[in-house]
C-alpha cells in the first residue's frame, strides 16, 4: 500500500517533466511558434478620444459589474422557470473559457467595453462544429468580440482577432450566424452630441489647456525703449530677444537681467473660464442618466443606490447581450425544448454580514432555500445531515408520515386480536 501511495525515486525521475529542460530541442535556439508582441494583441483599446479621458473609468466599472453576473445555458420548465444548467460547449464558453486567451468573465467584460466604445459590437463564434453559414444548427466551441466595419443587407464586415496568426483580420459574415449587440445606452454614450461625447470633448479640451500651461513657456512681452519701424530696429529687437532667451536657458535658476528702460509683461497667468463648471455639470448629468453616483464608483453607495444602479445601468446591458445570444445561438428546436440563455444575479453580494443571519432565517423558514444552499452562499461546506437538504421550516416539528410503520401495525393488530379472544373467552 505504501508503494502505491508514494512512487519510488526511480519512477519519479523517469516520469518527471521540467518546463526548462523538457523542450524540443532542449536549447535556447529560435523556434517558429508564430508572431510575437511586447503587449497583448487581442486586448480591446479605446478610440475616438476615449482612451485619453477619465470616462474610461465609468466604462470599466460598468463592464466589471456586468461580467460579475452569471450567464448560463440553461433548461427551463413548461412555465419558463429555471431547472438546471446544460452541459454544453456554449455553457463552457460562458462559464470557463471563451477562447484560448480569455475566460468567460473576461470575454463578457471585453464585449461591454467594446460596446461602449463603438456603440455596437459583434459576438463571433470562431470555432464551431459545422459551418454556421450553411447550417442553422451548430455547436459553438469558442467566441470572440469583433468590431463592425461595414454594414450590408444580410452581412457585416467585422474585424476579429485570429488567434492562429496573432493578428486581427477583416472578414464578412452573415448576420444570422453572429450576435450583434447594440448599446442600450447609445443615446447617452455614443450619439455624436450625447452627454458622454460632449463630456469627452470638454475633458480633452481641458487636457490640452493643461498641456499648454505646463509646457515650460514663459509667454513674455518685452517693451523696448525705441520704436521698431525700421529694419535695423527690428534686427536689434530680435537680437535682444535671443539674448534674454540665452540668459534664461543658460541660467541655473532661470534668471535674466534687463535694462532699466525695458519693461517685461508676463502672459501665462491663469485665465478664468467656465470650463470646469461645464465639466461638473455634464458629469452630474451623465451620472443621473446612467443611474451612477460617485458612491458607486468609490464603493460607498448604500443598498438602494446600488439597486438603482443595477436596474438602470447593469440590467439593460446584460439583457441586450443575453437576448441577442438567445436569438442567434439557439435554434427554434432548442427553444421549443425549453432551452434558453439566462443570467442570474447574487442578491447576497450587497448584504452586510450582520444581516445574513436574519435573511438566512427568513429564507429557510419560508421554505425558499435549504440550509446547505445558505451554507454554500456563505462559503461553508455543505452539511452531511440529510435534514440540511430538506426544504421545510426547521422551527416546526416534522410532519408525521401518513403510512405507519409495518411492524407497529402488526403489533396493533395482534393486540386487537388478543383483546377479542380474551373477550370471547
Amino acid at each position: 500500500m505504501r508503494d502505491k501511495e508514494k512512487p519510488g525515486l526511480g519512477s519519479r525521475l523517469k516520469n518527471a517533466w521540467n518546463a526548462f529542460f523538457n523542450r524540443d530541442p532542449p536549447t535556447d535556439t529560435w523556434q517558429d511558434i508564430g508572431m510575437n508582441y511586447s503587449y497583448r494583441p487581442d486586448r480591446p483599446r479605446f478610440t475616438r478620444g476615449n482612451e485619453k479621458s477619465i470616462v474610461t473609468s465609468v466604462y470599466n466599472r460598468i463592464a466589471i459589474d456586468v461580467s460579475a453576473i452569471s450567464i448560463r445555458h440553461v433548461l427551463l420548465d413548461e412555465n419558463g422557470r429555471y431547472l438546471k444548467n446544460i452541459d454544453s460547449n456554449l455553457n463552457r464558453c460562458l462559464m470557463l473559457e471563451a477562447n484560448v486567451d480569455q475566460t468567460g468573465r473576461a470575454f463578457i467584460q471585453d464585449v461591454v467595453m467594446s460596446m461602449f466604445d463603438e456603440g455596437c459590437v459583434a459576438i463571433v463564434p470562431v470555432d464551431t462544429t459545422v459551418d454556421p453559414i450553411d447550417n442553422d444548427s451548430f455547436d459553438i466551441l469558442s467566441l470572440r468580440t469583433g468590431k463592425i466595419l461595414e454594414w450590408y443587407p444580410n452581412h457585416v464586415k467585422v474585424r476579429v482577432y485570429n488567434e492562429r496568426r496573432a493578428v486581427k483580420e477583416d472578414i464578412i459574415l452573415p448576420k444570422k450566424s453572429i450576435g450583434i449587440v447594440e448599446n442600450p445606452l447609445y443615446a447617452v454614450i455614443n450619439e455624436p452630441n450625447s452627454t458622454m461625447q460632449r463630456l469627452v470633448r470638454k475633458l480633452n479640451l481641458l487636457d490640452a489647456i493643461d498641456e499648454q500651461s505646463g509646457s515650460g513657456k514663459l509667454d513674455l512681452i518685452i517693451q523696448l525703449p525705441y520704436t521698431l519701424k525700421t529694419e535695423l530696429r527690428k534686427e536689434q529687437a530680435e537680437k535682444r530677444r535671443r539674448q534674454i532667451e540665452d540668459q534664461l536657458a543658460g541660467s541655473k535658476y532661470g534668471i535674466a537681467y534687463t535694462d532699466a528702460t525695458e519693461h517685461i509683461t508676463q502672459l501665462n497667468r491663469s485665465v478664468d473660464n467656465n470650463l470646469m463648471k461645464q465639466i461638473e455639470y455634464l458629469t452630474s448629468m451623465l451620472y443621473s442618466q446612467l443611474g451612477i453616483t460617485q458612491g458607486v464608483l468609490d464603493g460607498s453607495a448604500d443598498e438602494k443606490t446600488m439597486l438603482n444602479y443595477q436596474n438602470r445601468a447593469i440590467e439593460p446591458v446584460v439583457s441586450a447581450i443575453v437576448d441577442e445570444m438567445k436569438r442567434k445561438f439557439l435554434t427554434k428546436t432548442a427553444r421549443s425544448q425549453h432551452k434558453s440563455i439566462s443570467f442570474f444575479t447574487d442578491p447576497f453580494k450587497l448584504v452586510p454580514v450582520n444581516e445574513i443571519a436574519e435573511m438566512a432565517d427568513k429564507f429557510t423558514r419560508n421554505e425558499i432555500m435549504t440550509s446547505n444552499e445558505i451554507r454554500q452562499i456563505i462559503g461553508i461546506t455543505p452539511s452531511k445531515d440529510p435534514k440540511a437538504d430538506e426544504l421545510r421550516n426547521k422551527n416546526l416539528s416534522a410532519p408525521q408520515s401518513e403510512k405507519t410503520n409495518p411492524q407497529e401495525g402488526e403489533i396493533e393488530e395482534n393486540q386487537s386480536d388478543g383483546g377479542k379472544n380474551q373477550n370471547g373467552g
